[in-house]
């Protein structure tokens, strides 16, 4: 027979109408609950939590059936979430060869000329996404030197919305002396003081008539590789991701995997849409959206909402500033009055704002710069209140002024930030922005206190492997650098009272991911009725010393009650 104490429980918890299956005791259970408890002990029915507290209080609802699994002392945390990620286009970015890892020009020219020996002559080589702020030399390499190590073959060397072309690349995509951009384009075809192309062209991506080599995975292969990345999602403890910049292809690719039985974290999507067209043709692609059956979604994968692409990059040059960037040889800027790249004029903005907000989707945009945050807040104020239960989002948000930051709490919006470009590229920020102008780069502190959810995420675009992968997508990393404020080959913190206390880093990647996602109902939390999503990890990284939270390792990764990965 129960003790009083467990039939007191058991009518106090409504999820618990049998002894719990599962019961981990003598431990550090973080739950990330408003009071930000530490319990000893969990109690679990089938999914859900049934109870959080004492070893006494929760060992007293075990009988005969339950599983006891002894902490000794170690630490639980909840399910970690990403709130920014690629998944298909990272898993299969490898697949026709190894990208080596460039740390500068010379790596990046001998990649080149050993693809040279490889591709055919005529046909494109494509370096994607190897940024400039990470390379020693902190800068683009140039027409001459891409000219010298291929000649006979065109090299688009892109970083995302900017890219440097060699003379054949320039040639084959029609770009000559005498190019101009169609009027209202917001793209930019540089040239130096002369007048002479340099071969950097901002805002757009340019065809380049050009055949091109690179095997493409089957769509067995495509579903192998994605698995095999969430594995590894889940080795470093991610319950959830979200995939920011979805599309009909990758959503089918998800529902496939959660069909068979082989989906081991929870998906939310931002569907994409071009807003490049005329009104109607962007307001059915918003209503095919809308109509998709994943908007209805299930815990398990779900449509939250939409993303479109505000400005340019700030890693590459082109985000859009309140002030002008400056002259720059790092970024091939001449021209002082230069503030970045604006994609969308600003009412066909604000109308697909309305349009995906009216049917009860989010809306986020990539806006970089503190001038496409403050646009796009600005925007947001304007359609306030009727956009605020949809939860209004700006992605990235890299530099965000102190008045935007005030308006986007007012207005309940939230944040995608990503933690990892503070600490890889925060060398050559400074060196182009100056420390009173870095105050806005990332300002944690500000958001946090103001009350804005802010989620961490990783824009993890390419690669298998949390730390080989263009960006990181390490959340250990990225608690460390919301921490410490540190900026690698930097030897002090970058403006340190602007960082996070431990448990806020945390919250950053479980409780206020959840608030981002619309998932805190159920999870983000280890608190009693919501979802049994939890890991298990080798360290307190509330205590331990700051640099060793960065080495942090998952022991087992559970969703749903369920082990979905276990450190062998």
């Amino acid at each position: 027979m129960k003790s009083l104490l467990t039939l007191l429980l058991l009518a106090a918890c409504p999820f618990a109408f049998a002894a719990p299956s599962l019961i981990f005791h003598s431990g550090k259970v973080v739950t990330v609950d408003p009071q930000q408890r530490i319990a000893q002990a969990i109690a679990i029915e089938g999914s859900r939590i049934v109870a959080v507290g004492h070893d006494a209080e929760v060992l007293a609802l075990a009988d005969s059936a339950t599983t006891l699994h002894d902490l000794k002392g170690g630490m639980m945390l909840p399910g970690l979430m990403d709130s920014h990620s690629h998944p298909v286009g990272a898993a299969t970015f490898e697949f026709d060869h190894p990208i080596p890892d460039i740390a500068d020009i010379p790596q990046l020219l001998d990649y080149i000329t050993a693809r040279t020996k490889t591709v055919p002559e005529g046909s494109i080589i494509f370096i994607r996404q190897v940024f400039i702020t990470r390379l020693k030399e902190q800068r683009y390499p140039t027409r001459a030197e891409l000219d010298a190590v291929a000649p006979k073959h065109p090299v688009h060397f892109s970083t995302g919305p900017d890219s440097m072309l060699n003379s054949l690349a320039l040639e084959l995509a029609g770009i000559g002396p005498d190019f101009e951009l169609p009027a209202g384009s917001s793209g930019r075809v540089e040239r130096d003081a002369q007048g002479q192309l340099t071969g950097m062209v901002r805002g757009f991506s340019p065809k380049i008539k050009a055949p091109s080599p690179t095997k493409s995975p089957t769509p067995e292969q495509t579903l192998d590789l994605v698995k095999k990345l969430f594995t590894d999602c889940n080795r470093v403890g991610y319950t959830t991701l979200a995939d920011r910049g979805s599309n009909t292809a990758n959503l089918g690719i998800y529902q496939q995997l959660k069909d068979s039985g082989s989906l081991t974290l929870r998906l939310r999507a931002s569907h994409t849409f071009s807003i490049g067209n005329l009104w109607p043709a962007v307001e059915k692609a918003i209503d095919d959206i809308a109509a998709h059956p994943l908007c209805k979604g299930d815990d398990m994968l779900k449509i939250v909402g939409t993303k479109v692409w505000l400005d340019g990059g700030m890693l590459t040059g082109s985000a859009l500033m309140q002030e002008p960037w400056g002259v720059s040889e790092m970024y091939g800027i001449i021209d002082p009055e230069y503030r970045g790249v604006q994609n969308i004029p600003r009412e066909p903005l604000k109308h697909a704002v309305e349009k995906v907000s009216s049917l009860g989707l989010q809306f986020t945009a990539h806006a970089v710069g503190d001038g496409a945050t403050q646009l796009l807040v600005d925007i947001y104020e304007e359609l306030s209140p009727a956009i605020r239960d949809t939860r209004p989002c700006v992605t990235h948000c890299n530099f965000m002024a102190p008045d935007t930051i005030a308006k986007a709490a007012k207005l309940g919006a939230v944040i995608d930030l990503q933690p990892i470009w503070f600490h890889l590229d925060g060398r050559t920020l400074l060196k182009q922005f100056g420390m009173e102008r870095m105050k806005r780069f990332q300002p944690l502190r500000a958001m946090v206190d103001a009350g804005i959810p802010v989620g961490g995420g990783s824009d993890h675009m390419q690669k298998i492997g949390s730390l080989r992968s263009i960006n990181p997508y390490d959340p250990w990393l990225g608690m460390w650098i919301a921490i410490s404020r540190q900026c690698r080959f930097l030897d002090e913190p970058l403006h340190l009272a602007s960082g996070l206390t431990r448990m806020e880093a945390l919250k950053m990647y479980t409780i206020e991911n959840a608030k981002v996602l619309f998932m805190e109902k159920d999870f983000g939390s280890l608190e009693k009725g919501k979802r049994a999503d939890f890991i298990l990890i080798d360290r307190n990284i509330l205590e331990c010393p700051l640099d060793d939270i960065r080495e942090t390792k998952v022991l087992s990764t559970w969703l749903d009650g369920k082990k979905v990965w276990e450190k062998k």
